[in-house]
């Protein structure tokens, strides 16, 4: 088991953008942004080697956690938490930046067994809309498996399975490399 999750760590790569380590404090403007779509039921994988540790908690979920896409528009807003002003879809869910992923790289760090407990924010065609208030830039992905990913100030931009409603912040901090995206 310690061999899977070193291989899972080593795969995910150490590099990329800092950010800050604290729970409580939100990730800088220049890590998220994102959009909305379509939805499906995401479920946490729990026990399991991306349940735990960079990928999210060990709990299971279930229900419909929202993964955008299925529409061809998509939209970031800002939304209030008790972590402050945050970077949401159009339903309101908080959006995060990974600290593996590379601002301005085109890339997402985050696939397979990830992208299950961290859906990305994905768009099926065109251009994000974004709240007037929003003055960062918004820009697409090409993910590795070819679906369009929505990047806020060049960092791909993410939801945690987890979160179920508007306003929840459950993947701040996530194995200190989890943050929620701020305008």
């Amino acid at each position: 088991m310690l061999a899977i999750g070193a291989m899972i760590a080593a795969a995910c790569g150490s590099g990329g953008t800092s950010y800050s380590s604290s729970n409580s404090t939100p990730a800088p403007a220049s890590a998220v942004a994102s959009a909305s779509g379509g939805t499906t039921g995401s479920s946490g994988t729990g026990g399991s080697a991306y349940g735990g540790g960079y990928y999210g908690s060990g709990s299971s979920s279930t229900g419909g956690g929202t993964s955008g896409g299925a529409s061809g528009s998509a939209s970031v807003q800002i939304g209030d938490t008790t972590l402050g002003k945050v970077l949401t879809d159009a339903s309101g869910m908080t959006l995060y930046a990974f600290k593996n992923d590379t601002a301005g790289s085109g890339k997402s760090a985050c696939n397979g067994g990830c992208a299950t407990n961290w859906p990305p924010l994905t768009i099926a065609s065109g251009t994000p809309g974004k709240a007037d208030e929003l003055t960062g830039d918004l820009t697409v992905i090409t993910r590795d498996d070819g679906s369009k990913q929505v990047a806020y100030q060049g960092m791909p931009l993410y939801r945690y399975a987890p979160d179920k409603a508007p306003g929840d912040t459950k993947g701040q901090g996530v194995g200190n490399v989890w943050y929620v995206a701020t305008p």
